[in-house]
C-alpha cells in the first residue's frame, strides 16, 4: 500500500501523489510518515521535505518554509507557507 501525499501552499496545489514515505521537518524535529501512521498534526519549520517514491529509493527533496503537516485517514497533507522552486 502507498501513502497519499498532498503538498499545498495558500497560492497553489503543488503535488498530489502516492508515495512510500515522507520525512517532514517538524518544529520538534524531523518525523517520517508511512501508510497507516496514527493521526498526527505538527507545525513545520523551514527545511527539506524528503519524498521517497519507493522503499530504498533516493529521496526527492522539496524545500519548504513554515506551515503545518497533518496525518489522517486520507494520508499526509502539508500546508506550507512557501515552497521553493
Amino acid at each position: 500500500m502507498a501513502l497519499h501525499f498532498e503538498l499545498v501552499t495558500p497560492a497553489r496545489h503543488v503535488r498530489s501523489d502516492d508515495v512510500h514515505m515522507v520525512v517532514v521537518p517538524g518544529a520538534e524535529g524531523e518525523f517520517g510518515v508511512l501508510e497507516g501512521h496514527a493521526p498526527f498534526m505538527s507545525t513545520i519549520k523551514d527545511g527539506a521535505v524528503q519524498v521517497f517514491k519507493t522503499a530504498g529509493a533516493t529521496p526527492e527533496t522539496i524545500e519548504v518554509r513554515g506551515g503545518f503537516a497533518e496525518v489522517g485517514e486520507n494520508g499526509l497533507t502539508i500546508l506550507a507557507e512557501h515552497v521553493e522552486g
